[in-house]
């Protein structure tokens, strides 16, 4: 319990110290006007007060990750409060604040064209496609799996694929739609539920008869049942995403970045909701751990389940929170994931609209890009979700690699400090990496050579990456910010 307490005070404080010193690493200019009221389109571009953007962007950002990540990253032990805390202060959070406000300092623009401003043209293309795929990926995860839920919830009274139709029609509608009108309504809703249900488990764990592991030496190792199959480096780092650092974020913030009404609120919105997003993926951790017994039972049950972290999600609230549970847990296992979906889609829609340069403010306009990710989204509903869902992880954390690279190469054109993001830049790189070389979906090579063959392409990269910010300050083709 001590070292779970300290991990919620160490984030917390995070917060107030490192998310300040990020801040004034950037430098905000409160005087400067922002896109939602320079570009007020009333659409995309719509100036809303702050705290419903905080609870906007928090939900946009969390849906299941901070909830299903860390209870299959509670397999692993202890060693998941600590990668959660220094993931969320000194990657994820510094990776969403620079991602944010470097869409607000250029008119809002899209991650992907954020990249090419600081990385060069070449990898704006290759982002373009890699974060529209990685956004399909995404909005047909969270059609399928909610549907299969709901079906299920409902003793199959309708059929899937009227479930899946009726989710669809919000995608479309959630889409298209100014963003003041269906998502700033209900988000904050939910995004609160979320938060309730965590403090609800919270209560829970400090009231009831709950041991929670200590972070002592010999809990600091791999305690899944086959630590060869499953080694701690890199697969902690990739099963918990959302909860430490996420690809997914950078992608999600533009949309925030339009609406922000002034610099000054950038690290309460982005910054404060990783934060958030860590203590809630500390508590589900935590919950993961003791309601089952300890981490063995923990393993023991999601083996017997097949890994369904819906199902452990649903039997650790409803028991440790009853009726309430049970509802806030339908709350978080159906509608998070819809709400991750929507703004993949509406995100998706964006970047194909700073492509190709159409205007937003017709409908129809929205309509002719929106409709074809739809139909690739159906197309895909015929996949397998596991093996769609194991691509998106791998995915989700190589582009908030690249975003992390580009804030770097960023921090460097500026004269700022860029180790804040170079380390973590570097740390991902290798995780990544060796994540490919040694997963069931990569290559499956052995640890040893997995960890030799991703040392030496992260090594390659760092090489890369300064043959680039050299050629690029030679030409002169950035521009300071």
């Amino acid at each position: 319990m001590v070292s779970f307490i300290i991990s919620i005070v160490v984030l917390i404080l995070g917060y107030f110290i490192y998310g300040k010193l990020v801040e004034s690493v950037f430098v905000i200019n409160k005087n400067q006007e922002t896109p939602a009221v320079r570009l007020r389109d009333d659409v995309d571009f719509v100036p809303l007060p702050a705290w419903r953007i905080f609870l906007i962007q928090f939900l946009n950002i969390a849906g299941l990750g901070p909830i299903f990540g860390a209870i299959a990253g509670a397999m692993f032990g202890p060693s998941a409060f600590l990668w959660i805390v220094l993931g969320s202060i000194f990657a994820g959070g510094v990776h969403d604040y620079f991602s944010g406000m470097l869409s607000l300092r250029h008119d809002g623009l899209s991650i992907s064209e954020v990249v090419g401003v600081y990385l060069g043209n070449n990898m704006k293309q290759l982002m373009r496609l890699f974060t529209i795929v990685l956004l399909i990926f995404v909005g047909t995860v969270f059609l399928m799996g909610p549907a299969k839920i709901i079906a299920e919830m409902t003793g199959n009274f309708w059929n899937l694929w009227i479930w899946v139709g009726i989710i669809l029609l919000y995608y479309i509608l959630s889409t298209v739609l100014p963003i003041n009108k269906v998502i700033s309504k209900i988000y904050p809703l939910f995004g609160l539920a979320m938060l309730l249900m965590a403090i609800g488990l919270l209560i829970a764990l400090f009231w009831g008869d709950y041991t929670i592991p200590e972070m002592v030496p010999d809990n600091l190792r791999n305690m899944t049942k086959n630590p060869e199959e499953t080694p701690l480096f890199p697969i902690l780092f990739v099963t918990i995403a959302c909860g430490a650092i996420s690809g997914f974020h950078a992608t999600q913030s533009p949309l925030m970045a339009r609406c922000l009404k002034n610099e000054t609120f950038g690290k309460k919105i982005f910054y404060g909701t990783m934060i958030t997003e860590g203590i809630v993926a500390l508590i589900w951790a935590a919950a993961a751990m003791t309601f089952f017994g300890n981490v063995d039972l923990l393993n023991d049950a999601m083996l017997a389940n097949n890994g369904n972290a819906a199902w452990a999600a649903n039997e650790i609230s409803t028991n440790m929170l009853g009726t309430i549970g049970g509802f806030l847990a339908l709350l978080g296992i159906v509608a998070a994931p819809i709400t991750s979906g929507d703004t993949a889609f509406r995100s998706a829609r964006l970047i194909l609209a700073d492509i190709f340069k159409v205007d937003q403010k017709k409908i129809k306009n929205r309509l002719y890009l929106s409709i074809p990710l739809f139909v690739v989204a159906f197309i895909l509903t015929q996949v397998d979700f596991g093996i769609i869902w194991r691509y998106f992880a791998w995915s989700n954390q190589t582009l908030a690699t690249v975003v992390l690279w580009t804030i770097t190469a960023y921090l460097v054109y500026t004269d700022k400090f860029y180790w804040i993001t170079l380390i973590p830049a570097v740390f991902m790189t290798m995780v990544c990496t060796t994540y490919i070389l040694i997963a069931p979906e990569g290559f499956e090579l052995d640890n040893t050579t997995s960890y030799v063959l991703g040392g030496i392409i992260t090594i390659i990269v760092c090489i890369l990456f300064l043959m680039l910010i050299i050629k690029r300050q030679k030409g002169h083709q950035t521009t300071k910010i």
